[in-house]
């Protein structure tokens, strides 16, 4: 009798840790399955002072419903070397989504779909400019020493078909804008798009440029050249976008985020009493002016400004900034004054790829401690972009680039905690804790019971 109670005991906590055992595993599985993909774009030729900017359709992207984890890119020649950018200068990269009418035959890599086609839909990030800036990754020169892996337990939801309009397939487009920098006269100027090294008077749809826009997008787009040294000669050759998708397929434990692009460039003002809704509009670039000649001996900072109203509220995952070379930071405040997130840039300083001198080669991120940075619903943020004056700079820009998870979908704060970088453990210590306090019960009761027995049958001896 006694035997069969406490076998009865032992083998339901037996059963307890054989029902968490798997299905916890199975989890931790899930989670930690990260598959990597990596692809290339279509080539592209470029010599000497060339330009390409070019849209790519269709490209290869990992399939299914899955969350993103990290999107990273360089640019490689034809045996897949890292091509540094006193080579060829990668002014950006962007990755945008869109959904296509399946009967609708567009050719892979068609780079003249444009965006307005009525069997086209693009899919933008969650804001906040209207009509620009709707990739869902990209960066700049920056795209080697900058990291970008969305921590555990969060991640971008793609692939979803139940968000997929009827008779549509989600695909991915490529823009790719690189100048070839070998033999440059100029080579800051070439890279910042200065229209005088570009020797064009009309942009890429034959409108005439202002005698004011002195450089930027609009002087050095695809097909373009920029001024090379005298009697220099260097070759064609064929180079390639290699990027890298870091992804898990999508599962009910993983808590997604949205993209958020911010623009200092943003003409977008609080409308205080007329009630009317400003619009946000993004202008992407600007100008920097040199300050005086006897300031700039000591030094000295452009900073432009804007403030925009969030349109969402919910907890900080990752945040980064985006500028050109003359960067010296940028800062993103909220409404109380309260710094959400400080991205500096890395300077290289050698040769090698990665580690370029006088050009930005990575810039810091922040990963807040989830739950710890806050965003409100229609609070007021403040960007600042800090660039050094000490010469002008055409063609710069000032973009912060935002993970947020909102507040309505946020993991209870028992179920995770953090480290320095933000990385999730989900559940692992929580379920094995409560699973040991369960058994711990069990066997404490098996014992608890096993001693009133022995007492109960030494009375009734006795009381023979």
């Amino acid at each position: 009798m006694r035997f069969n109670s406490k076998c009865q005991l032992l083998v339901l906590a037996g059963l307890l840790l054989i029902a968490i055992g798997p299905s916890l595993q199975t989890r931790l599985r899930n989670e930690n399955n990260v598959k990597t993909a990596t692809f290339l774009s279509p080539n592209f030729v470029l010599e000497p002072g060339s330009v390409i900017n070019k849209f790519y359709y269709n490209i290869d992207f990992p399939k299914g419903h899955i969350a993103i984890k990290s999107f990273d890119a360089e640019v490689v020649d034809e045996s897949r070397n890292p091509v540094p950018l006193h080579a060829t200068y990668l002014h950006h990269w962007l990755v945008g989504r869109y959904y296509q009418r399946k009967v609708f035959g567009v050719s892979k890599y068609n780079g003249h779909l444009g965006f307005n086609q009525s069997d086209f839909i693009m899919v933008r990030n969650s804001g906040i400019c209207e009509m620009d800036l709707p990739q869902y990754f990209g960066l700049g020169s920056e795209t080697r020493k900058t990291v970008t892996y969305v921590p555990d337990p969060y991640g971008i939801e793609v692939g979803n078909p139940v968000e997929v309009p009827p008779g549509y397939d989600e695909r991915w487009l490529l823009n790719v804008h690189a100048i070839d920098t070998r033999g440059s006269k100029d080579m800051l100027g070439c890279t910042e798009c200065r229209c005088d090294l570009y020797n064009v008077t009309k942009d890429e749809y034959n409108r005439d440029i202002e005698p004011n826009y002195i450089g930027g997008l609009r002087c050095c787009y695809d097909e373009t050249r920029c001024r090379t040294r005298e009697g220099f000669q260097g070759p064609k050759r064929s180079l390639y976008l290699k990027y890298t998708v870091k992804y898990v397929n999508w599962h009910a434990f993983i808590v997604p985020v949205k993209i958020y692009m911010l623009d200092v460039t943003d003409t977008w003002k609080k409308q205080e009493s007329t009630g009317l809704v400003s619009r946000h509009h993004c202008q992407i670039e600007y100008e920097v002016e040199s300050c005086s000649a006897a300031v700039a001996n000591n030094g000295c900072i452009h900073t432009k400004k804007t403030s925009v109203t969030f349109p969402n509220g919910g907890d900080v995952i990752y945040a980064v900034a985006h500028q050109h070379p003359g960067g010296v930071g940028s800062t993103l405040l909220g409404e109380d004054g309260r710094v959400i997130c400080s991205s500096h840039p890395i300077y290289g300083e050698g040769k090698q790829p990665g580690n370029e001198a006088g050009f930005i080669v990575g810039m810091s991120t922040c990963y807040p401690r989830p739950g710890s940075v806050k965003i409100s619903e229609g609070e007021t943020l403040t960007l600042l972009s800090n660039y050094s004056s000490d010469q002008r700079h055409t063609g710069v820009m000032g973009l912060f680039y935002i993970l947020l998870a909102e507040s309505s979908r946020k993991s209870s704060s028992i179920l995770h905690s953090g480290d320095d970088m933000g990385d999730i453990v989900i559940l692992h210590n929580a379920v094995w804790a409560i699973a040991g306090f369960g058994i711990a019960a069990l066997v404490a009761a098996t014992i608890t019971y096993q001693r009133q027995r022995e007492r109960e049958e030494v009375c009734e001896w006795l009381l023979l």
